[in-house]
């Protein structure tokens, strides 16, 4: 495993979103550190609790839209406790490095590839993804899934995305998005911020972490404001994939 990478220095003036609230900008990484060093026991429970299960299906349609290829490297961002890794691998991708900035959750992701056998062919890499220890050009697809919302400059992080990534390669981000069904959105918004929460304390007794992650939800961009923010930072033909009416969706972009 490759050393930490420190976190980014910051103006102490700046400030950046914390859930629904403002905090200094060079907070937001330890706070957001902290939450997933709560939850990382339980972080496949959080995103069934988030999801009701549908994650999974989610999660399935995102590998397969990798495309994995035996000749393809790929670098799974926030990568937590392994699942976009341990899916390309299984599909019979190449070389899969699983990145996160947290120690917690990419020892949780180690055990669960030994207990899956899917050590070969996968490294682990403690890193900010503003800020990626890793050459240009260096591998053939790029995943972050239900990460970079949590990310304190989301610019940056798509700039290493183009950095890294080969001619020829391509970004892929899952995230939980704007709901376009209209019914959906007052169901969705009682779940996310009346239910989800007591859920949190009840099974992972830890209601203050679900509530910060429900209102992350709410502050990330909408799909056009991402699509728009990964064309400036030169993807192109960009795409998006809205799943269950806009509650997550894919966003992909290749580096020409």
């Amino acid at each position: 495993m490759l050393p930490s990478m420190s976190d980014t220095p910051a103006e102490p003036t700046e400030t950046a979103d914390f859930g629904f609230a403002r905090v200094p900008r060079a907070e937001k990484k330890p706070m957001v550190r902290a939450v997933f060093e709560r939850v990382a026991g339980r972080y496949d429970l959080m995103n069934d609790l988030m999801s009701l299960g549908i994650h999974r299906a989610w999660k399935r349609v995102f590998v397969n839209a990798l495309d994995p290829r035996p000749h393809r490297t790929l670098l799974d961002r926030a990568g937590g406790t392994g699942d976009i890794s341990f899916g390309w691998l299984a599909r019979g991708g190449g070389a899969a490095i699983l990145s996160d900035i947290n120690a917690d959750m990419l020892a949780v992701g180690q055990d669960r590839a030994l207990e899956r056998g899917l050590v070969a062919g996968l490294s682990l890499l403690v890193a900010d993804a503003e800020r990626l220890p890793l050459p240009d050009r260096a591998v053939d697809r790029v995943s972050i899934a239900f990460g970079l919302r949590n990310c304190t400059d989301k610019d940056a992080v798509l700039a290493e995305a183009r950095r890294v990534l080969k001619p020829g390669g391509r970004f892929f981000c899952l995230e939980f998005s704007q709901v376009e069904v209209a019914a959906l959105a007052p169901v969705y918004d009682a779940w996310s911020f009346q239910v989800l929460p007591r859920l949190g304390r009840w099974v992972a007794k830890d209601e203050e972490s679900y509530r910060y992650l429900a209102e992350s939800i709410r502050m990330f961009p909408d799909q056009e404001t991402l699509a728009e923010m990964m064309r400036t930072a030169g993807f192109a033909r960009v795409e998006v994939r809205n799943l269950s009416g806009g509650i997550a969706a894919i966003h992909s972009g290749w580096r020409l």
